[in-house]
This record gives structure tokens, sequence and C-alpha cells, in this order.
């Protein structure tokens, strides 16, 4: 038996963005306990750890001035105000995950894929997760008796304004039950995985094997 071909390929940036509540934290939390060749991008914020929340874990917890002085010196993939705080990826450990032949998936929303597919264009895959209906959405944040309902009510309005920018992302999902929408975003992991602009070394391996038949280079 020959040999198995392994080419190597292109790190990809999924971003996985949804309203609060419309389940994409349990679907980013699924897609790194199955597979070992993702791994999650930790943002910088400046609000406050909650309960259980470990620095540089969860988030990397920072006060406002260093924020400030991190987005000033370029530190950043992209940053949003967010409920009153500042969210940002750092670029170096994302950098450093690429290196490692990791891809990289991003918890962002609207706006965090927007300044980072301009800043990595291609390399960038970005799927939106919807709700079934608006009034499931709310269902799930009350169950988690976590948020006042004036915090609710905040939420569902940023949901609305979120879900209307669903034509900027490349694959958009309704998460209706949760392991068939986990099941569609994995299928969409292995499809970009797969593509031929992230195969490194296609064009010399498809060269070779055409110069290993005697004359068939000329003929082409």
């Amino acid at each position: 038996m020959a040999d198995s071909v392994h080419l190597n390929r292109r790190g990809v940036l999924f971003v996985l963005s949804s309203p609060s509540g419309a389940g994409k934290t349990t679907i980013s939390r699924m897609m790194l306990e199955a597979d070992g060749d993702i791994a999650l991008s930790v943002s910088a914020t400046t609000r406050p750890p909650r309960p259980g929340e470990i620095d540089g874990v969860h988030y990397h917890f920072v006060d406002t001035e260093t924020f400030k002085q991190m987005a000033a010196d370029g530190e950043f993939l992209e940053w949003a105000h967010v409920f009153g705080h500042r969210y940002g990826t750092p670029r170096a450990p994302v950098e450093a995950l690429l290196a490692t032949g990791k891809d990289v998936l991003f918890d962002i929303d609207w706006q965090g894929a927007q300044q980072l597919y301009q800043e990595a264009g291609p390399d960038v895959v970005r799927v939106f997760v919807l709700p079934p209906t608006m009034e499931e959405l709310e269902r799930r944040l009350r169950s988690r008796k976590t948020d006042s309902d004036a915090v609710i009510a905040a939420r569902m309005e940023r949901a609305a304004n979120e879900i209307s920018h669903w034509d900027g992302y490349d694959y958009v999902l309704i998460n209706d039950a949760v392991e068939e929408c986990y099941g569609e975003v994995m299928a969409i992991l292995r499809a970009e995985r797969l593509k031929r602009r992230r195969q490194i070394g296609l064009i010399g391996f498809a060269r070779d094997l055409i110069r290993s038949v005697p004359d068939a280079d000329k003929k082409l």
C-alpha cells in the first residue's frame, strides 16, 4: 500500500456569531471538545470578570487605559464596544496558533467579523446562527436566570440589530436543534479546510504527478 499523502494547508479563521442566547457558545464548546485542530481565540475585555471566569482562559481582563493603548499599537485584529465595555482579539496569539497549524475559532459579533475579514480576507469563514423565533430566544435568555428584565430587554434589542447584519456572513444557520446545527457547522469547517486555495503545495504536487508519466507533460 502506498504511503498516505498529506499536504499542509493554511489555517481557517472561523467566525461563529449569533445574538446572545442563540447558541454560539454551546456550539463553540462542542467544536473545541470534538476537534483538536481548532483552538479558541481568547478575547481581551474591559468588563469585570463574572463569577467563575479565569483570566487568560475565558478572557484577558484589562483596564480601559491598557485596552486603548493596545488598540493604538495595532495589537488587535478587531475590537468593538459591546454593552458599555470594550472587547478585542489580540493579534499575537492568533498568529501563534496559525503558525502551529491550528485553525482559530472566533466568538465575536458582526462588527468584529467585518473587521477581521478586512484584515485577513479569504482566510476568514463567517457563520451566523439564528434562533428559530424571537420568542424562543427570549425564553432561552430568561432560562439562564442571570439577567434582570432590563438587561434581557437590552439583549433582545441588540439581537434584532445583530440579526439585521445576517447578509454579511458566508453561511447562515437556524439553531432549532443544537445537535443538528452543530453538525452543519462542522460540515462547513470540513469543507472549508479542503478548499483548493488553502492547500499549500497542491500546484507542485499536481505538476509532479504529471511529470511522473513519461512524456505526459509534452502532450498537455
